[in-house]
Parts: structure tokens; C-alpha cells; sequence
């Protein structure tokens, strides 16, 4: 006689009563995955156990008729983790991203997260990833505000205002407890200028759009980038004022002056081993061109900074083996290209919470394994 086999489904809307959507709570749980980060209590796919994810990247051209083509932020991505300590369980976001979904009345991108059993292998959760996967995104920047932002911040700058901006600014606000006054740029102003009324409605900040990104820059103790990969942001280092924190969760460009004397943190270094060996394999001109935080790694190749195997990880200062601000004058830039394991740690949060609430359907995967 075989075991039987069940599985907890959770809708979206199940998500939310679960409490997705909890960014305070959700800086906690990403925190706690930084110390398992520093301490080595996580794996993530690939030989060096470190790499962000495999993708299905389709051809610009195909023989075959229904077969996708290639187009801005069209793929799959599996990107599977084990988290250790208390969650000591195995996952997967599993995703597919289409720029013309919108027009479908659909997210850019549509997930989902798994969740198995690291022993028996068993599925136990299956459930909606979009907000999952938008919450600890931005509570990864909320983790960094924590530790590496003054204390007495008080202007947040949003470069970007769509869905992983927001979410950034919902976490960051957690964290910087004295912020006054939010400014946005985005391409497009519109845009910028509904980011800004929602803030004003929501938490009676003072909040704008600026017309330009200098503008906005130069004003920030807190300056978030999260605008689309399709257009770059360019940022000159005297725009950026003493005491302040960049956070970049989506790509940027600064002049090469500002590396030199600001201090960089990494959300995980040795991803970004993985990464910067990957970039060492490519042909000398595709090297170092796409990606968040490729222009330090241009720089490291150079020998204009240390490498990156003696790069400091957040996770190091959360554990306190490595030390994070220690002035309100110095510049900081903290680099964060996401990793499975904060999706893999908040669905299991998420998961427990609606366990204790009721939520979900189990669904039955067997009661006696045909293959045992």
C-alpha cells in the first residue's frame, strides 16, 4: 500500500486573506533569509549552487508557425531554491513574461510557486506567484533600508512607477520611519503623477513628479530604481548627495568616479560569482552589457575595484560579520537582482498562514501511487 499524496491550492484571492500583501512582515521574513544567505543554509540551482534560474528564450525567427518569437521580456524561467532553518523546504517560481499582456487585460507576467517537501519530494503547496513574487521584491530594498539608509531619511526618490517600483516604495516606507516627501520619475509623467497622487491619498506624504531625473536624484536621501531593462537609467555622481543609499532593483548606470568612493553591497555575492563568470564566458564585445550591477563587474574586470569574491553581501551585515553604515556622510549603493530563495521563503510564510486560517483546497495528487 503506496502513501497518499495531497497538495494545498491557493487562488490569488486566497493569497491576499493569507496575508501576501504584509510587506512588514514580509521585511522580516527576507531579513531572515539574509542570515541563512551569509551562513550558507540555502541552494539554489546550478554546480556552484548559486544561480538565479534557467530561461526559455525564444529564436528571432522560427520555420515553425506557432512557435513564439523572440520580443522585450519575452520568456519562461524556472528558478528553483531550497531554504534552509525553519522553512527547510524546497520550491520553485515558475513564470512567463509577455510585454503585450497588458493589452490582454493580463499582468506582464504570469507565476506561480510550488512548494515540495525536500525529503519525500511531495508537492504541498501550489499557489498564485504574482503577488508573492512582487512583495518580496520589494522587500528585499526593505531589508537594505533597514541596515544601510540614514536614520533620519526623509526623502525616498521612486526612478520608475509601475508594479515593482510601488512595491519597492511600500517596503522602503516601512523601514524609513522619518520620510516626509516622495518624488517620482518615469518616462512617462502620467504615470509618475498617479504613483504620486496614490501616495498622497494612502499615507498623506507629501508626493510629485519630477520632470527630469537629475531633479528628482539630487533630492533624495533614498533613491529606488526600478524602472523597465528596456531603457537603462543613466545617473551622474554628482547627483547623488552625501549620506545617501541607491537601491538598484532594476538597472542603472553611474558615472565610474561614484564606485570608487561609495560603498557597494550585493544582495548575494555569490550569485553574483555565478554571474560574473557567466558574463567571463561571452565573446569580449557581449560582455558585461545586460543585467543589473554588469557595470560594476566591468569595473572589477578592469581592476578598478576588488573583485567580486571579496564583494560584502547584506546578509553578512544583518549576521553583523561584515559592517554596514558608519557614517551619515558616506554614499551607498546596495545591488539586488532577486533570487528564488525570498519567493521560496514568503510562500512558505504565506502557506503556514493559511493552513491556520482554513484557505485552500486540497487537491489530490494520489491515494496509491500507480509507479511505487
Amino acid at each position: 500500500m503506496g502513501k497518499r499524496t495531497e497538495f494545498l491550492y491557493l487562488n490569488e484571492e486566497e493569497m491576499i486573506k493569507a496575508g501576501v500583501l504584509d510587506a512588514e512582515r514580509c521585511i522580516d521574513v527576507e531579513e531572515e533569509i539574509f542570515r541563512l544567505l551569509s551562513t550558507g543554509d540555502y541552494v539554489m540551482g546550478g554546480d556552484k549552487h548559486n544561480s538565479h534560474g534557467i530561461a526559455i528564450k525564444f529564436p528571432a525567427m522560427s520555420e515553425f508557425p506557432n512557435m513564439p518569437l523572440d520580443g522585450p521580456d519575452r520568456r519562461f524561467m524556472a528558478m528553483p531554491a531550497y531554504v534552509g532553518g525553519r522553512f527547510n523546504v524546497t520550491g520553485v517560481k515558475w513564470y512567463g513574461s509577455n510585454i503585450i499582456n497588458p493589452q490582454r487585460g493580463l499582468p506582464r507576467s504570469v507565476l506561480m510557486v510550488m512548494l515540495n517537501d525536500p525529503d519525500t519530494c511531495e508537492p504541498i503547496a501550489f499557489m498564485a506567484g504574482n503577488l508573492i513574487s512582487s512583495v518580496r521584491t520589494g522587500c528585499v530594498p526593505g531589508v537594505g533600508t533597514r541596515y544601510l539608509a540614514r536614520k533620519d531619511a526623509e526623502v525616498c526618490v521612486c526612478v520608475g512607477a509601475g508594479p515593482v517600483s510601488k512595491a519597492c516604495f511600500e517596503a522602503i516606507r516601512v523601514e524609513a520611519k522619518n520620510l516626509k516627501e516622495v518624488v517620482i520619475y518615469d518616462l512617462f509623467k502620467e504615470k509618475a503623477e498617479a504613483f504620486a497622487k496614490s501616495v498622497e491619498e494612502k499615507y498623506g506624504l507629501k508626493a510629485w513628479a519630477a520632470d527630469s531625473l537629475e531633479e528628482a536624484v539630487k533630492l533624495g536621501d533614498i533613491i529606488s530604481v526600478a524602472a523597465s531593462s528596456v531603457a537603462p537609467v543613466n545617473i551622474t555622481n554628482d547627483w547623488l548627495k552625501p549620506g545617501s543609499l541607491i537601491i538598484f532593483t532594476g538597472r542603472c548606470n553611474i558615472d565610474e568616479p561614484y564606485f570608487s568612493s561609495a560603498k557597494i553591497y550585493w544582495d548575494n555575492a555569490k550569485m553574483h560569482e555565478v554571474y560574473f563568470d557567466e558574463h567571463m564566458q561571452l565573446p569580449e564585445d557581449k560582455r558585461f552589457i545586460n543585467g543589473i550591477g554588469v557595470q560594476v563587474y566591468r569595473m572589477m574586470h578592469e581592476g578598478k575595484l576588488p573583485p567580486i569574491t571579496e564583494a560584502a553581501s547584506l546578509g553578512d551585515v544583518v549576521c553583523g560579520t561584515r559592517e554596514g553604515r558608519v557614517s551619515d556622510d558616506e554614499r551607498i549603493c546596495f545591488i539586488t537582482s532577486g533570487m528564488p530563495v525570498w519567493d521560496v521563503g514568503w510562500a512558505y510564510e504565506i502557506y503556514e498562514n493559511a493552513k491556520k486560517l482554513g484557505l485552500g483546497q486540497m487537491l489530490k495528487l494520489w491515494d496509491d501511487p500507480y509507479l511505487n
